[in-house]
């Protein structure tokens, strides 16, 4: 794929067509991580955003709680399952 380098404003850019950030998963906002090699080739990575540990902590209790009938059922199954093979 080729694309031309733009001038935008006292910038320059390249314009990601909607085909090529469905291709590459991306999104406006997303930030991308830029490495130049050795040659002048421009590698451009995703930045996987790290969730915090408490935003996860906070998921995690929020599921449970969603789910917590669903979970006390398969508790007592699996209890019923491995009771007979522990004696």
């Amino acid at each position: 794929m080729t694309k031309t380098i733009t001038k935008i404003g006292k910038s320059h850019g390249i314009i990601f067509d909607a085909t090529l950030m469905g291709l590459a998963h991306l999104k406006a906002g997303d930030q991308v991580s830029v490495t130049i090699h050795e040659g002048g080739s421009i590698i451009l990575t995703p930045v996987k955003t790290v969730i915090e540990p408490e935003q996860s902590a906070e998921s995690a209790r929020r599921l449970i709680q969603k789910n917590s009938e669903l979970f006390r059922r398969l508790s007592r199954k699996l209890r019923s399952f491995i009771s007979p093979l522990t004696r």
